[in-house]
């Protein structure tokens, strides 16, 4: 009896020495567990989200409408007029920028052609008048300094042409000079948007 008892107390000691040392270890592990090892909860991560109450529009056209053809080669091809709205408060400019991404790869190899490239805007600015140039000319995809106007050719297709009109705020101004193109401007807004807004219109010749 007392043999039996003694086997008892052995078991039982060996069992709690083993609850010490799995224990410990366990604790252990979640101690020194690294932050790395801990998977985030990206489901409502707010910094890869930008909101925006800039907006940009036109009294001439709705946006996915046809642009009358004034503002383009079968008129006066002057620039249509263009409204900002919701310019945040700590915007130090604006950049604006047309282009059309429905030119055949025929006559250009990536299919876009820019229009119109306009940047450091003062961020007081509430509108472009039709005609009116405000900010810095950037040059357009023929390498002129001005707006050139919607003008898809009638032999390719599609013959009905989209036009963008982006509006960007930006938390800069722009060291850049007159006559910079589209990707120098894109370049150096990088990291810069604090908002934006667009506005597209469309034009098939008469």
């Amino acid at each position: 009896m007392i043999q039996c008892s003694r086997m008892r107390t052995a078991y039982a000691m060996i069992g709690l020495g083993f609850l010490i040392i799995f224990g410990g270890l366990y604790l252990a592990n979640v101690r020194f567990t690294k932050p790395s090892d801990v998977p985030l909860d990206t489901s409502n991560n707010s910094l890869n989200t930008m909101s925006s109450t800039l907006t940009l529009t036109s009294s001439a056209f709705d946006a996915q409408a046809s642009i009358p053809s004034q503002f383009t080669c079968d008129g006066k091809g002057i620039n249509p007029p263009l409204t900002f709205g919701g310019v945040p408060e700590s915007t130090k400019s604006l950049v604006l920028i047309m282009d059309d991404p429905d030119v055949p790869k025929a006559l250009k190899q990536d299919g876009i052609f820019d229009h119109w490239v306009l940047f450091n805007i003062p961020p007081t600015t509430k509108e472009i008048a039709s005609g009116e140039m405000v900010g810095t000319l950037g040059g357009n995809g023929a390498g002129k300094n001005q707006y050139a106007a919607p003008c898809p050719p009638k032999q390719y297709e599609p013959s009905e042409h989209r036009y963008f009109f982006k509006l960007y705020a930006l938390d800069t101004e722009l060291s850049l000079s007159t006559g910079a193109s589209k990707s120098d401007v894109e370049k150096a807004m990088q990291g810069r948007i604090i908002a934006e807004a667009q506005l597209v219109g469309k034009y098939k010749r008469q």
